[in-house]
């Protein structure tokens, strides 16, 4: 989609702090860090919202939730760290574009 922010950093449009990618995904730090390590994982193809999922994206979301212990593995967030996956406007979403947030590193605060 060519007005999609994260659609042009996974095409090398727009640059990002890119930590991990793959044919399938890219991995980049969040300009507007939530935690210590905040790590958007988004898909190449551009899927608006979780739901937008259909059968035919199941390898891709295991794909995407297989790599976050990796990920966190790396990024040193041996004590744990949370996803969150926010979906359409009153779910926080912001960039229609479907993305898991990975954070963690010091104490995450819980929900109210």
């Amino acid at each position: 989609m060519s007005d999609c922010l994260f659609c042009k950093i996974a095409a090398g449009d727009v640059p990002a702090d890119i930590v991990y990618e793959d044919d399938q995904v890219v991995v980049f730090r969040d300009i507007y860090p939530k935690a210590e390590v905040h790590l958007l994982i988004i898909p190449r193809e551009h899927i608006p919202t979780l739901d937008e999922l259909d059968g035919s994206h199941d390898a891709l979301i295991a794909h995407m939730v297989r790599l976050l212990p990796r990920l966190a593995k790396e990024q040193g967030l041996d004590d744990g760290y949370r996803t969150i996956v926010n979906t359409g406007p009153g779910g926080g979403q912001e960039i229609f574009h479907l993305h898991i947030h990975l954070l963690g590193g010091g104490r995450l605060p819980g929900f109210a």
